[in-house]
């Protein structure tokens, strides 16, 4: 019988802090010893690794039983207005899903952009013709890696929950990133069982229980204006409700990665699985 801690994994976004080198190689190392499961490579200001490192990285985690994913850089937008710069964008999440699989990682984590002068009707039909034609090359290329549109914190970003579920309900075979903090300092909710538990009722209904059992999960505590999400903070010093957030996830057998981007990164991971696990 599988156990919950093997169907939810809990890990960290980029290396924990007491790993011993500021290395990927070294945070697959230092997840291990932690008990924690997974670990998400940043590649948000490039991706500049090498072949060989990369398959490094896919032996070490294997060895160790630490899944992956890994997330594009932050210098994308899908709905620029200028066309040189959607391409490079698309250019960006298609060179971070190369070098995922190489890494064996099994996801690649996007922004798709901002709004600017569009209305949000406009920029999903640019953001969608962007993403479709990634989609394609991936295809074309048989890469396997799942691509995730991320939810956004801020009001500017196009990420919204309806948006990026109609985004991937219209381009097959992405799934989403469910960021919880940005779902809830976007609008200031999202911050209740029943906020969590329509969430993911909703994502049932729209995208079928394959996004519950492969889901992809940002968390962390965060500091908000009236725009939006300001900065990441300890989830003990945020006013999230996270039991009520665990409680939801255990009642609907959500499984796959959840992903910790608090700054103190592996404490929070390693709390979230210890009240998981209980």
């Amino acid at each position: 019988m599988t156990s919950a801690a093997e169907k939810l994994l809990f890990g960290t976004a980029g290396i924990p802090h007491l790993a011993t080198e500021e290395s990927t190689l070294s945070g697959i190392d230092c997840i291990s010893k932690l008990k924690l499961d997974c670990l998400e490579i940043e590649f948000v200001r490039g991706v500049r690794m090498e072949t060989d490192t990369a398959r490094k990285i896919k032996e070490a985690a294997l060895i160790r039983k630490v899944k992956l994913s890994a997330h594009a850089p932050y210098y994308i937008n899908l709905n620029a207005e200028e066309e040189g710069k959607r391409l490079v964008s698309q250019e960006r999440i298609l060179a971070t899903a190369r070098t995922a699989e190489l890494c064996g990682s099994q996801s690649v984590v996007f922004h798709c952009g901002y709004y600017g002068k569009s209305t949000p009707e406009q920029a999903f039909e640019t953001v969608l013709k962007g993403v479709k034609e990634v989609s394609s090359i991936l295809k074309s290329e048989r890469n396997k890696v799942v691509l995730r549109p991320e939810t956004m914190g801020r009001r500017s970003q196009f990420g919204s929950l309806e948006e990026i579920i109609q985004l991937c309900r219209e381009v097959d075979g992405i799934l989403p990133c469910l960021d919880f903090s940005h779902l809830y300092t976007r609008e200031g909710k999202a911050n209740s069982y029943n906020e969590f538990h329509r969430i993911f009722r909703k994502i049932d209904k729209k995208l079928g229980k394959r996004a519950l059992k492969k889901a992809h999960i940002h968390i962390s505590g965060a500091e908000y204006t009236k725009k939006g999400e300001r900065k990441h903070v300890n989830l003990q010093e945020s006013d999230f409700r996270y039991d009520d957030w665990i409680q939801a996830l255990k009642d609907f057998e959500v499984e796959g990665m959840v992903i910790c981007e608090s700054p103190n990164l592996e404490q929070d991971a390693l709390m979230l699985k210890k009240l998981f696990e209980e």
